[in-house]
């Protein structure tokens, strides 16, 4: 049975699941959620998730939502990204939680408020303070690649597949790949991977091309 993988290409939390779909090969296919004209709040949607946020994973009778648990279940489903291996869950885990409180959750706002909110209502202030707190999110993580191909392990894990997701966008949010090393050389690796695809290659999206 084909996955379905309620998405939009702007979202960084429905990359990190669409790319584990694809890196594992999986029969998936995405379902455009039109955030930006308020699918999210959709009564079809909320029904699905009543946290009216996407990604959301249909898979079989299965409904997940939250990328981290999207991400463990695909671990268990295919015994890859590392959630599946006892000796190294929790320091994906460790990872997971960390990019979601500490850097996807600020690397989204402020992508959002610099590149979708109308140029006049950008709060400028808030979108410098933001950026301030990215960049210590940028320095913790590429302090801990010195050295290493992957974040957890010998191979790439969920901890890797949560972490990179937004740094793939081309919108501007104030992250210079060349100003961090270690993570330009990891982005490179795993953009290398077989299955890999930028994220507008793998979803639709509302801007610049028709969803």
């Amino acid at each position: 049975m084909t996955l379905r993988l309620h998405c939009f290409g702007e979202s960084g939390h429905s990359y990190k699941v669409a790319l584990a779909l694809n890196l594992a090969e999986l029969d998936w296919t995405p379902v455009y959620v039109d955030f930006f004209k308020g699918g999210t709040r959709a009564p079809e949607h909320l029904a699905l998730n009543e946290m009216g946020e996407c990604p959301v994973l249909e898979d079989a009778a299965t409904t997940l939502t939250q990328s981290g648990v999207i991400l463990d279940h695909l671990s268990e489903k295919t015994g890859r990204f590392g959630l599946h291996d006892p000796a190294i869950r929790r320091d994906v885990l460790r990872w997971v939680l960390w990019d979601n409180h500490k850097m996807s959750s600020m690397v989204g706002i402020t992508r959002f408020l610099m590149n979708f909110v109308p140029e006049a209502k950008r709060p400028a202030e808030v979108i410098g303070w933001a950026q301030g707190r990215c960049a210590g999110a940028y320095k913790t993580l590429d302090a801990a690649l010195a050295g290493r191909d992957w974040l957890v392990g010998d191979s790439v894990t969920a901890a890797d597949l949560s972490c990179c997701s937004y740094l793939y966008y081309d919108e501007p949010f104030g992250f210079d790949r060349a100003a961090f090393p270690n993570i330009d050389r990891w982005l490179d690796g795993i953009a290398a991977l077989p299955g890999w695809k930028h994220p507008y290659d793998l979803m639709p999206r509302a801007y610049g091309v028709a969803a």
